[in-house]
């Protein structure tokens, strides 16, 4: 058994110049211009913004395979590890934690890591910090040997704190098996999970997980979802919810992962994936299809914009006038694009929704980027490039 990876500062200020109004009108236009010209040689252009390429603040020369940042600026990442195991090529990455001060350290050792009395290889699909900073919920996809058949495949995660204790929910199993997904609930002990429903991953159902005592029960039993992301800072979470037998619409939830209160907050034209939250809360982004995607004020869900862009990896810029787009999927490795919003506006009933154009503004040279991601102040661009896939920090 084989394995390949199958995945993978900017402060505007300004202010209005204007002649003095008793200046004659000889100086007050050569003064109004000089004026004009120092607030444009002040004002930081956009373009320049992460494009020195020949500098990174930190480089990490590794074959990285998955990165996430923490609160407080510190990213967890995952290195690419291949170990011999008799006839079987085993894949067990290893975990770093990269400190703001440029350092690292090893959490987890992929070689020492066992999961029964089969051959056992995994790589690590990404991260998510508890919102204390503490622990890493790790998403892993699993592959186990299996003697009289096909092997099994599955995603699992795997709970480490920042110094490297591994946490075992329940003290038994080290993983929690067919989970992904994970939400923080905001005491940082509790998670709710997705468990694949219909396969091949079609529809989720949820579970709880506490960290110490192991799985905990279904939530929003007998209901099914494509997909869904934590409102940072609570116990709330937006969904994207479809009836088990997929022939009914899809429709935007807002779920109360305490309390499981649901309401509905829109029904959606159709669904093709990626829902990403602004760091508010306040709005989501989704694709109607491989295209389109649709911009919704959750505070006023009738207000919307539609963007021609392309399917791909989203995240939103702090201040969340734009997105920052890679222009493919998940582990795949294409351009970074910076979008700018469009104002939301109601429209009617049965009125068509006008799908905007725009330009997008090629970040990084055009270089291509297998992962990127931004910290939470919106001060650092991080990024893997293809092919040693090594981690760069840019400041942005």
């Amino acid at each position: 058994m084989s394995v390949k990876t199958v995945h993978n500062f900017t402060q505007k200020h300004g202010a209005q110049a204007l002649p003095p109004r008793h200046a004659s009108r000889h100086l007050a236009a050569p003064v109004y211009l000089l004026l004009t010209a120092l607030l444009l040689l002040l004002t930081p252009l956009p373009s320049t913004r992460a494009q020195n390429l020949d500098k990174p603040l930190v480089n990490v020369d590794d074959d990285v395979t998955a990165f996430a940042y923490a609160p407080d600026g510190r990213i967890a990442f995952s290195v690419r590890r291949i170990y011999k195991a008799k006839k079987y090529d085993l894949q067990r990455d290893d975990i770093f934690l990269l400190d703001t001060n440029g350092k690292r350290r090893r959490l987890f050792t992929g070689e020492k890591f066992t999961l029964g009395d089969k051959p056992f290889t995994y790589l690590v699909e990404s991260f998510t910090w508890s919102p204390n900073g503490h622990i890493l919920a790790v998403q892993l996809y699993t592959i186990t040997a299996n003697p009289e058949g096909p092997a099994d495949e599955a995603r699992a995660l795997l709970l480490l704190d920042d110094s490297g204790h591994e946490l075992r929910p329940g003290g038994k199993e080290p993983l929690v098996m067919n989970a992904e997904s994970p939400l923080w609930l905001r005491d940082s002990a509790n998670l709710v999970y997705l468990t694949e429903e219909v396969a091949p991953r079609a529809l989720f159902s949820m579970k709880y997980l506490n960290v110490s005592t192991g799985p905990a029960g279904k939530a929003f039993e007998g209901r099914t979802f494509l997909d869904v992301a934590r409102i940072s800072g609570s116990n709330s979470a937006i969904a994207v919810e479809r009836n088990r037998n997929l022939d009914g619409p899809a429709r935007l939830q807002r779920l109360e992962l305490l309390s499981q209160d649901t309401a509905e907050i829109a029904t959606l034209d159709s669904f093709a994936g990626s829902i990403s939250l602004s760091p508010s809360g306040t709005k989501i982004a989704y694709y109607l299809d491989k295209e389109v995607l649709e911009v919704r004020d959750l505070s006023a869900p009738s207000k919307v914009a539609r963007l021609r862009v392309g399917l791909g990896v989203i995240q939103w810029s702090a201040d969340e006038s734009r997105i920052y787009l890679k222009r493919t999927i998940e582990k795949k490795s294409a351009d970074l694009a910076e979008f700018s919003i469009p104002p939301l506006v109601t429209y009617a009933a049965r009125q068509p929704v006008p799908i905007a154009e725009p330009t997008p503004r090629i970040l990084l040279h055009g270089i291509t980027v297998r992962e990127f991601g931004l910290s939470r102040d919106g001060r650092f661009l991080a990024i893997v490039l293809p092919g040693r896939r090594n981690l760069q920090v840019f400041p942005f």
